[in-house]
């Protein structure tokens, strides 16, 4: 089976301007979903360093994957201001005269010095909501930490191999986003500005539950223990299949010639076995196929 495109989001977000001075992936990833739901997106970022090439950014993305930067920044007008200066703090406020909501990803302290902490703004700019994206809650919100730390803490590091992606920014994302989206709400029922602020490290537990909940573990029916939801090898690669459901564990039972489909069964080292026999002997091209039509959820990956 092929991956499809996800549908365009509803411009939910017509009209609505943001300011961002989030850097990094969470703040951007936030901000390219804001965009696509067609919120006016403005970021400010620091100035390039002296030595960089001419238009280059000083957000880290920017260094480290530019890439990875023009996506995340499509659409979204790029200021350049070095927040402690007079003309830079000319900048960010002439922005945020005109914003519905702020997203910022600095700690605490950092919004304190610079003089854009919420409880000063809220003076300012009495309808600005503001979306904080800090590492972890409350008063560990000036503790360094990155996405790593937060999903090791939140038990989804696995010996020394490194999490495949970068589950806890891009979940913090779209916490941000949703946070936008209930500051938005508030604001249009009290014409007043709200505060919310979001943490990578609750993002990264809330990814971990069905894991705390025993679901994932080893034997459990999303951990492998149920036949019809692993990982198999197949002739020419490999093939994720996830028959979970009685009646899509029964139409995979019926083609791996398993007589016996109930939940028991399933869990059984003969159906692993016979289900394992039956998928190593064909190839992926032949399992896509028997997928589409015997209505058996698979993915076929290469070795």
């Amino acid at each position: 089976m092929t991956a499809t495109a996800s549908s365009k989001p509803l411009q939910a977000l017509k009209g609505v301007r943001i300011v961002s001075l989030a850097l990094n992936l969470p703040g951007p990833a936030a901000l390219m979903r804001l965009h696509d739901m067609g919120a006016t997106c403005v970021k400010i970022e620091p100035p390039a360093p002296p030595t960089a090439p001419a238009g280059s950014s000083a957000d880290p993305m920017g260094q480290y994957n530019p890439g990875a930067y023009a996506t995340l920044h499509q659409g979204v007008k790029i200021l350049r201001a070095d927040l402690k200066s007079p003309a830079g703090q000319k900048t960010v406020h002439s922005a945020l005269a005109k914003a519905d909501v702020l997203l910022t990803s600095f700690r605490p302290s950092a919004l304190q010095k610079l003089g854009i902490a919420w409880t000063t703004l809220k003076k300012m700019y009495p309808t600005l909501s503001m979306v904080e994206i800090v590492g972890a809650p409350a008063e560990r919100a000036e503790e360094p930490g990155h996405d790593l730390t937060y999903l090791a803490e939140a038990g989804l590091v696995q010996g020394l191999d490194m999490p495949p992606t970068l589950y806890a920014d891009m979940g913090g994302s779209l916490m941000a986003s949703e946070a936008v989206l209930q500051a938005r709400l508030a604001q249009l029922k009290t014409g007043k500005g709200v505060h919310v602020q979001v943490a990578l490290s609750e993002a990264a537990a809330y990814l971990a539950l069905p894991r705390s909940w025993g679901m994932t573990t080893a034997g459990a029916a999303v951990g492998g223990g149920h036949a019809g939801y692993r990982v198999y090898a197949c002739k020419n690669g490999r093939v994720a299949v996830a028959a979970l459901e009685p009646h899509f564990a029964k139409s995979l039972c019926q083609q791996a010639d398993v007589a016996d489909a109930g939940i028991k069964s399933m869990f059984s080292p003969a159906t692993h076995a016979a289900v394992a026999a039956f998928l190593a002997g064909k190839t992926r091209a032949q399992l896509d196929a028997l997928g589409a039509k015997f209505d058996i959820p698979l993915f076929t990956l290469a070795k």
